[in-house]
């Protein structure tokens, strides 16, 4: 078995453990964009995740706290542009974005409360 893979199993095995509270500090907002609006059409959600979630976190957050089936997770961690603040420098924060495409048949309300 190689380190990859034992990694993997082993993100899998905590992920699946995690406290309902956890779920919530993986998953930070939901992505409200022109782009993550299209992808509704190809059946995927996006999302603005903590910087430290993995990719099984994401999957098991997303699949407990809406209750749908999650077939692949796409991250991408954007780093913060160097931008001047009143003459002076300054780094915005870094983000990562979770796109997650979802089941056949299976749908997420954003604009429901969650239970």
């Amino acid at each position: 078995m190689s380190t990859a893979s034992t990694r993997s199993a082993a993100d899998r095995a905590h992920a699946a453990k995690m406290p309902r509270t956890a779920l919530f500090d993986v998953l930070r907002s939901p992505l409200i964009t022109e782009k993550a609006t299209a992808l509704s059409e190809k059946n995927q959600v996006a999302f603005k995740v903590a910087i430290t979630a993995t990719k099984p976190e994401i999957k098991t957050a997303v699949e407990t706290l809406f209750g749908v089936k999650v077939t692949a997770v796409n991250t991408v961690l954007t780093k913060g542009k160097t931008k001047r603040f009143k003459g002076r420098p300054g780094v915005r924060s870094d983000v990562k974005k979770a796109y997650v495409t979802l089941a056949a048949g299976e749908a997420i309300d954003l604009t429901a409360k969650l239970a």
